[in-house]
């Protein structure tokens, strides 16, 4: 889901459908992965876990396998049985091989044993989510970022932007609302030996406020540049 940072402007967040029938468990995970930036749905039932799937689209489906109405793997079964190739990873107690196995034949792209070490298990989702995630676009309001192409639309029209030009915008992008120091982007943008200064980083400035009028670029004094929304 797109997460609103102000006056209209987006920002994308991951999403994360997650099973789990232990309420007390699942709030303190619920808790842990919002700490950290996901945005969680948390079902005690695998019923309202696969309407859930219908109803909205997730980045991740972390789910326990001895749940109510319709167990994990049945849940995940189903869901790649319907072409639905979003990344899922178990968390169970279950220790036995024949269960592992069954949850990888499933589907699954990793499986947590109960108890499990708080990092590890945010080390694992995130690398689940690099190894099985597309190249999609970054979406500040009315910018979007093809990360795939390196081109930069406004409403999803193609910006004609030079090398500098993205790298200038995409750096503001991310780090909207905030001063970007113009020492961080002479670094970014211009090697020791090219001649970058602040008359350089005034005239991609100016480039930039041309191009897109209705966006709100604002001088920091002494500092640098930031992207308001």
């Amino acid at each position: 889901m797109l997460v609103k940072l102000c006056h209209g402007l987006l920002r994308v967040s991951t999403r994360v459908l997650y099973l789990e029938d232990d309420a007390l468990f699942g709030e303190t995970l619920v808790d842990l992965l919002e700490d950290e930036g996901y945005e969680v749905t948390h079902f005690l039932n695998g019923q309202d876990a696969l309407d859930a799937t219908f109803e909205g689209r997730f980045d991740l489906y972390l789910l326990d396998i001895n749940v109510p109405l319709i167990d994990g793997i049945s849940l995940l079964n189903d869901l790649r049985n319907a072409d639905d190739m979003t990344p899922a990873i178990f968390l169970t107690s279950h220790k036995d091989k024949k269960m592992l196995e069954k949850s990888f034949l499933s589907g699954a792209d990793d499986y947590i044993k109960k108890p499990f070490d708080n990092d590890e298990l945010l080390w694992r989702l995130k690398a689940v989510l690099k190894r099985t995630q597309k190249d999609e676009p970054e979406v500040v309001g009315r910018l979007k970022n093809d990360t795939l192409h390196k081109t930069i639309s406004f409403d999803n029209v193609t910006l004609e932007l030079s090398k500098k030009e993205y790298d200038f915008l995409l750096l503001l992008m991310r780090h909207v609302n905030e001063a970007v120091p113009k020492e961080l982007i002479l670094d970014e943008l211009w090697s020791a030996s090219s001649g970058g200064s602040d008359g350089a980083i005034r005239v991609y400035v100016n480039r930039l406020k041309s191009l897109l009028p209705e966006v709100n670029i604002e001088n920091i004094r002494g500092i640098g540049y930031k992207l308001v929304c």
